[in-house]
């Protein structure tokens, strides 16, 4: 058996924990040759996107794509704001919406491996009014009964989206309409989520728990449990144990003052173009991010970020919860959160996709039918952003613009058609 040197042994060890660092190291800008992609033929990427553009689809937007650990895209095109000439830049600051749940999904995984709670636990542990709750059944008159749920609602059933809990419009529209409470958008509201949270406990319910997936204001009360189980607002929690960690310094709910010009403009794709959305406006408008009441801190709809932000967040979860010499979460946790959770219910919108604690899943490429890996995970936002992991090719993506309603544009698919055929290796 050969016997290892003293210097050997060190040499070994040094190096071990060099692969560490290179594993868990702050994002950097490399050629795209060196992280297996072709900048050739990435600039069919770039001449598509600045094609929206001039063809006045897109305001404006903002992309990149990190490989291997390595940034080998990061472009911006178009309007920060039309009307003004204000360029779009790599430093522009979006509203993520849905972008969100991911952040907040995995504040709820750090409070599990912290001891704070179990994602088996009843929401009503934390949120009492959630111990007992309704669901609305539909008769054939078009009217509906209040049954009771047949079982507590538990976390993970909120971070799968098989609670049952919508966006407030559907069976029992009218009681959530008379509530006031429909549709993602909080930032207008003044009073904290905790409060409204609670109150949409006493409203009848879309479905039995763990029967189906219903999109809906799931993350909201994942965060309302956060400020629970923590103590701290969630703005605090995630700023201490995810934004600041990760360096995302431009990761908000509601903007400083000396960065609102930073804020991307919303526009509406409309028959005559592309409408500057009304301020705030509500859900389709500019929203109340700077202007606000500064109270509600919505986990499922709430944060404004930039491209480079979010993909420190992404590249954490591909390095398996590590970055910049930092470990925030447990590899397992990682990978519970990033395999399919549905069970018999089913995912709506597209074949071969589950959803994990917090992201969609790829389960069938064939299925599914886009370019993509196996394992592939990610979401987006009410604005009409994008992102997606790709723990296969080493990739994540990250694709900000401002555009709600989005009409017709066939911009996600080409960007994903686009960003597989640039990888040569």
């Amino acid at each position: 058996m050969r016997t290892i040197t003293r210097n050997q042994y060190l040499a070994l060890f040094f190096a071990f924990f060099l692969y560490l660092g290179i594993q868990a190291q702050e994002l950097s800008q490399a050629s795209p040759e060196d992280v297996g992609m072709s900048s050739e033929r990435l600039e069919r990427l770039s001449k598509t996107f600045q094609g929206y553009i001039d063809e006045k689809e897109l305001p404006g937007a903002t992309l990149l794509v990190a490989r291997k650990g390595k940034i080998a895209y990061f472009e911006s095109f178009g309007k920060n704001d039309l009307e003004n000439n204000v360029p779009m830049t790599k430093n522009s600051i979006f509203r993520i919406a849905s972008q969100t749940k991911a952040i907040v999904s995995t504040g709820i995984m750090m409070l599990q491996e912290n001891g704070s709670l179990l994602i088996t636990d009843p929401v009503g542990k934390y949120i009492p009014e959630f111990m007992e709750t309704t669901v609305a059944v539909r008769k054939d008159d078009g009217s509906y009964d209040i049954v009771p749920a047949n079982r507590p609602i538990t976390i993970r059933d909120l971070l799968t989206h098989t609670s049952g809990v919508s966006y407030g419009e559907g069976i029992a529209a009218d009681l959530w309409k008379k509530a006031g409470i429909q549709g993602w958008y909080f930032a207008d509201r003044d009073e904290p989520i905790l409060a409204t949270v609670k109150r949409m406990a006493k409203l009848p319910f879309e479905s039995q728990p763990g029967e189906a997936f219903v999109y809906g204001y799931n993350t909201d009360i994942l965060g309302a449990v956060i400020e629970v189980a923590s103590g701290k607002p969630l703005d605090v929690f995630l700023k201490e144990n995810i934004l600041d960690p990760l360096g995302m310094n431009d990761t908000h709910f509601y903007l400083p003052k000396e960065k609102t010009e930073r804020l991307a403009t919303v526009y509406s794709s409309t028959e005559n173009g592309l409408e500057r959305a009304p301020n705030p406006g509500g859900m389709v408008g500019q929203g109340a991010y700077i202007n606000g009441p500064r109270k509600s801190f919505s986990g499922g709809a709430g944060l404004l970020s930039t491209a480079s932000d979010y993909a420190k967040f992404l590249q954490m979860m591909l390095n398996k919860g590590a970055f910049n010499g930092k470990q925030l979460l447990s590899p397992k946790t990682v990978e519970l959160m990033t395999v399919d959770h549905l069970g018999e219910a089913t995912f709506p919108w597209a074949g071969g996709t589950g959803f994990g604690l917090g992201f969609s899943v790829v389960e069938d490429l064939g299925d599914r039918g886009l370019p993509g890996s196996v394992g592939e995970y990610g979401w987006g936002g009410a604005y009409h952003s994008n992102y997606w992991v790709d723990p296969e090719e080493e990739m994540l993506v990250v694709y900000f613009t401002q555009l709600i309603p989005a009409g017709d544009i066939d911009d996600h698919g080409k960007l994903r058609a686009l960003v597989y055929q640039s990888i040569v290796d």
